[in-house]
């Protein structure tokens, strides 16, 4: 076990030559205005991968063979636009290099960093936030890099569909589709909402999660929980359509906000994460496997569908 590696994999699988995942951690929390602590949550979240196991039960796989390059942590902080602009930078540098680029936050204002790169490098991107907070203000505290407005540029530039929400400011009314916002309330009553929220998809997919989008009962420890979210189960479900029926591009992981006395929160956002690697990997053949096609891997597959920009 390398512990400066992802999950202490071995070196083989922990370059990036050969890796197809790069994962980048985003240390960042300059505009929380309750609990502070996400600049915590990729050490914790890291921590936590070391001390998991590797092989996934449900799809009888090992994606981390697939390689999983841990990129330098993103440690701008400056300001919450020069964060933004670090991120989004990063993100596109290693989508250019024809990787599955993933992120680790940090707060949720990275997302503006992540979803922008993937907007630019992606046709018709449709941004999925799954998330207590609709996130959708202009600007909040003199800045439009702010938490609060974490998907405010997605609803503009993107297809973007809210699922979990169950807080918001009357400010935010009107901002997104009232289509594609899937509110906690009425998705515990709406049998048919996994295959709602999918279908309002497009092809090409970015996947955005705020920890607070799960119950506090299995989630506690992120800057603002609130009542009535998401469960396990039920969440990898969905994931699990979303995967099977779009072309999902990358993803990022965002608000753990680490407590020493509460583990279990760490643990939950270490195996979404291989879980979700887990569903975009399990149907894809490595090299020396049956069906393994060089022309026809993933990551051929999702060159295709990028938007025609050549490497720097």
């Amino acid at each position: 076990m390398n512990n400066n590696n992802y999950a202490g994999i071995d070196d083989q699988y922990a370059g990036l030559d050969l890796a197809s995942i790069v994962l980048i951690p985003v240390p960042y929390d300059g505009t929380s205005t309750w609990q502070k602590g996400a600049d915590k949550g990729p050490e914790a979240f890291l921590d936590a991968s070391r001390n998991m196991e590797l092989y996934d039960i449900e799809t009888d796989s090992e994606v981390y063979h697939h390689g999983v390059f841990l990129a330098d942590p993103v440690t701008e902080n400056s300001s919450p636009e020069a964060m933004v602009e670090a991120v989004h930078q990063a993100t596109k540098k290693y989508i250019k290099k024809n990787k599955f680029v993933t992120l680790f936050g940090g707060e949720h204002s990275v997302s503006i960093g992540s979803i922008r790169a993937f907007n630019e490098m992606y046709e018709n991107l449709s941004v999925l936030q799954i998330d207590a907070h609709a996130d959708l203000r202009k600007e909040y505290e003199g800045s439009n890099c702010n938490h609060a407005c974490a998907v405010y540029e997605a609803s503009q530039h993107t297809n973007l569909v809210q699922v979990g929400l169950r807080s918001m400011d009357s400010i935010e009314l009107g901002v997104n589709d009232p289509e594609k916002m899937f509110f906690a309330h009425e998705m515990v009553q709406d049998d048919y909402w996994q295959e709602n929220a999918t279908e309002a998809l497009g092809e090409n997919v970015f996947i955005t999660i705020d920890l607070d989008a799960f119950d506090p009962s299995i989630c506690p420890s992120t800057g603002t929980p609130e009542p009535g979210g998401l469960f396990w189960y039920e969440t990898l479900d969905f994931l699990k359509r979303v995967f099977e029926e779009k072309n999902v591009v990358g993803f990022d992981i965002v608000e753990l906000c680490p407590n020493p006395n509460e583990k279990s929160s760490d643990f939950l956002a270490a195996k979404l994460y291989y879980k979700m690697l887990s569903y975009k990997f399990q149907n894809i053949a490595l090299e020396g496997e049956e069906g393994y096609d060089a022309e026809n891997t993933f990551a051929k597959a999702g060159l295709k569908k990028m938007k025609n920009i050549t490497e720097d």
